[in-house]
């Protein structure tokens, strides 16, 4: 692969990538590690009309020495992915996953926009927790109309604008997104007012029953508000932490939305395996 392509296609990001496994499923030996700590990644926003369905491109490429087993936290997040010649749909996930790429394997990305990736794949988010399936697991033959159409090649960016080209086409004109959903991502993106109770709140924004906001939730995310809520939560924490990196945990765990210091370490546990502050 050409490096220095890659390089100057992507803007600069940290984050993914085979088979994944739970995380208490793996043993104390293999040493697994937070995605952003291995390997070169970058990713850039969706343009044209990959705009409609994604919200960004990413490359991950693995070190060409061993690579050790790598950790997926949750981000509420649903992936397209191209990797070793076949696409992959990398679903919604609860709990961390342990992902265990070959030594120098590539995968190209697309992060489907919230509330975009049922309508596109014609498949409910509750239906991919936690999966990692060859699109054709989903599809059938119908899937080769898009891996047909890509041929290899040795530069980065040729790759991925073959990709991008094909995608694109395929998405484009085609009202995949759940408007409503995408509202409520928003919400909860943003943070409630402190002390709003999660539920009740959203049933007024979208004039919805419980009953139906749970079930467009997990058709549109995997899972209901405050699964949503916990992972998005704790993703708010994180971009605090970088942006201010003196700030006390204790501070930055408040304005994040926590109880206080402790519920975030738990938290964090929860959703990534380790404390707060192994992530600083």
């Amino acid at each position: 692969m050409d490096d220095a392509a890659g390089l100057e296609y992507f803007g600069q990001n940290d984050r993914h990538t085979d088979p994944a496994t739970p995380l208490e499923q793996i043993g104390e030996e293999m040493e697994p590690v937070l995605a952003q700590t291995t390997g070169f990644f970058r990713e850039r926003p969706a343009a044209g009309g990959l705009a409609n369905a994604f919200s960004a491109v990413w490359v991950h490429r693995m070190d060409e020495r061993a690579v050790p087993p790598i950790v997926i936290t949750p981000d509420a997040t649903i992936d397209l992915q191209w990797i070793d010649g076949r696409f992959r749909i990398a679903g919604p996930d609860k709990e961390p996953q342990i992902e265990q790429p070959a030594a120098g394997a590539v995968i190209v990305g697309f992060r489907f926009r919230p509330a975009a990736a049922a309508g596109w794949l014609g498949v409910p988010a509750g239906e991919i927790v936690g999966e990692r399936l060859d699109l054709g697991e989903l599809w059938g033959t119908r899937s080769r109309e898009l891996s047909d159409r890509i041929r290899a090649t040795p530069n980065l960016a040729d790759l991925v604008g073959r990709l991008e080209e094909t995608i694109g086409a395929h998405t484009q004109g085609r009202a995949v997104l759940d408007p409503q959903m995408g509202r409520a991502f928003e919400v909860i993106h943003e943070g409630l007012p402190p002390g709003t109770p999660l539920v009740p709140f959203l049933q007024r924004q979208l004039h919805m029953s419980e009953r139906t906001l749970r079930r467009r939730f997990e058709d549109a995310f995997g899972y209901g508000p405050k699964t949503l809520d916990r992972i998005l939560r704790f993703h708010r924490f994180r971009r605090m932490q970088r942006q201010q990196g003196e700030a006390s945990t204790a501070l930055l765990a408040i304005e994040a939305g926590y109880a206080d210091q402790a519920h975030l370490i738990r938290e964090s546990r929860r959703l990534t395996g380790v404390t707060p502050s192994a992530l600083a």
